[in-house]
């Protein structure tokens, strides 16, 4: 489960910038023309809280496409932790031009930062054990792969990007194929390479998933009890992920039965903005 890489997220950021832009600027911000074209300005954006900070480049890429003039300057990096009322970067350029982009830029800053920082919380909540924590596809529309970057500024792990990447074979896919065995081995054939993952609800079709040859295996709210015999009994023939029922209080004793991956969708799904601000100086 390779994790998304920012040189890989170039076009996407621009795409990201571009619509946020168009729907908030549009034909114009008629506030900003109150300010004589000229007037140069500096601002600094702080943060309110103590955060973990991600989407530096999509700030970047705001005040780029609004006026290439705009200077900006980073006292934090992706990935790194800023504390209350910490300065995390400086802009200086034509004062229309900062005031445009404000806020689409923390939009997407608040946004991001977010999701590290809740990433870096539960990360902290299962350390010292194997697991690694993946986020879901349970995400903002058209910021799937931004959120899914920010995960891993957490110290998070990416699962499938979407539908077509790896196979995720659950309840309905394998009715509808006549069981486990056949939709595994139809996955083989119909794209031999990509990962092929089964959703299984005990410990019988966990049997029947290890014999088909899955990749990996999504033990779905199984017992504590049964995903320590599933440990055992899969004894490294396949990774093994717990999903559903996963929060703050079961996080750690999941983590603890042994399995390889604990898959959570409050990662990006309930994403609670980090608190900026953008103080202006002439």
């Amino acid at each position: 489960m390779p994790n998304l890489l920012l040189a890989d997220l170039a076009a996407e950021i621009e795409a990201n910038v571009h619509t946020a832009l168009k729907e908030d600027i549009g034909s114009g911000d008629i506030t900003a023309q109150l300010i004589p074209g000229d007037r140069q300005a500096r601002a600094t954006v702080i943060t309110r809280e103590a955060a973990i900070v991600a989407g530096t480049a999509w700030v970047n890429e705001v005040f780029r496409q609004i006026d290439p003039r705009v200077r900006v300057e980073w006292h934090v990096q992706d990935g790194q932790r800023a504390e209350a009322n910490q300065a995390l970067f400086h802009l200086e350029g034509p004062a229309r031009a900062l005031l445009s982009g404000e806020r689409s830029a923390l939009n997407f800053l608040q946004c991001l930062s977010g999701v590290a920082t809740r990433v870096g919380h539960y990360v902290s909540l299962v350390q010292g054990t194997r697991v690694k924590l993946l986020d879901t596809r349970k995400t903002l529309p058209g910021l799937r792969l931004a959120q899914k970057y920010a995960v891993t500024c957490g110290g998070g792990h990416n699962h499938r990007i979407g539908l077509y990447d790896a196979f995720l074979i659950k309840e309905n896919h394998i009715a509808a194929s006549g069981g486990i065995a056949q939709a595994v081995d139809a996955a083989h054939r119909i794209a031999p390479g990509k990962p092929v993952e089964v959703e299984v609800e005990n410990l019988d079709e966990l049997q029947q998933a290890l014999d088909a040859g899955a990749d990996i295996i999504m033990l779905d709210e199984l017992s504590l009890d049964d995903m320590r015999s599933a440990v055992s009994l899969t004894s490294g023939r396949a990774k093994l992920e717990a999903s559903g029922g996963v929060n703050e209080t079961t996080l750690r004793t999941i983590a603890e039965t042994g399995v390889d991956y604990i898959s959570i969708g409050t990662l990006t799904k309930d994403v609670k903005a980090v608190d900026l601000s953008m103080r202006l100086s002439l």
